[in-house]
């Protein structure tokens, strides 16, 4: 018995992680505007920097908290989330304050940048001076995509 956990551990490593191509098919109906594969992996080397001086916001909660009480940042959404009642209206109010949103395909992968094991379906970046120029960057692209009708 004891042998078979680092097999089935083994198997759990060995299995590939979906390419973003094969993510795309799982996208929910309301996940506008889509980051680009770029984008995408410069928002997770962003919010793992972010994570590293505890400059992130995680959870619908949360997020949703610190958008009511005026905090300004980049807010990812993951846009395989279901049921899309979770977090919809967390677009319609970052577009109320005008703060920057975008979906990536995967909330395993948002779970991940910031250092956790589960799945997270939203996340905001807080700007800080260690990563500023990776976070304008982000800024910058994030705010050149066009918004949905």
């Amino acid at each position: 018995m004891a042998r078979e956990k680092p097999e089935a551990a083994a198997e759990a490593e060995a299995t590939p992680e979906l390419s973003y191509q094969e993510q795309l098919n799982f996208l929910n109906p309301i996940a506008q505007p889509l980051a680009s594969r770029k984008l995408t992996r410069k928002l997770l080397k962003c919010i793992r920097k972010a994570t590293k001086h505890k400059q992130v916001r995680r959870g619908v909660k949360e997020v949703q908290k610190f958008i009511n009480k005026g905090e300004t940042g980049i807010t990812v959404l993951a846009g395989d989330t279901l049921p899309i009642d979770v977090y919809c209206h967390i677009p319609i109010m970052c577009e109320d304050r005008s703060l920057p949103y975008a979906y990536v395909p995967s909330k395993a992968d948002l779970g991940a940048a910031v250092g956790s094991k589960r799945p997270t379906c939203v996340i905001m970046i807080k700007p800080h001076e260690e990563y500023q120029a990776a976070y304008d960057e982000c800024l910058e692209e994030v705010s050149a995509l066009p918004l949905p009708l």
